[in-house]
């Protein structure tokens, strides 16, 4: 986490699973660097990346946690609602037999 003590970083490339490219492509959307309208700045994303609880971050991957910060920030700017986000997860787990 920011500010503490770890190890050196690691530059390794890797092969990205289609969601990890699907949020980092929303991201790119939602911030206006592709697409034109802004609904999310970087800061937003960082602030409620660094929001989370220190459980959550560290189990959380790295899109996981971009995820999450972009879901927050679509619902503090009033994008969506909790409501309509939790609709369209049972909409999903119905899809797809999973649990959401």
């Amino acid at each position: 986490m920011g500010g503490l003590p770890a190890g050196k970083v690691e530059f390794t490339e890797h092969d990205y699973v289609d969601w990890e490219r699907r949020v980092d492509a929303l991201r790119l959307l939602l911030s206006g660097i592709k697409g034109g309208r802004q609904l999310m700045t970087v800061d937003e994303l960082r602030k409620n990346i660094e929001t989370l609880p220190p459980d959550a971050y560290e189990r959380m991957s790295y899109y996981e946690r971009w995820v999450t910060s972009i879901t927050q920030t679509m619902i503090q700017r009033g994008v969506i609602t909790t409501e309509e986000l939790g609709k369209k997860m049972a909409e999903i787990g119905k899809r797809d037999g999973s649990k959401v």
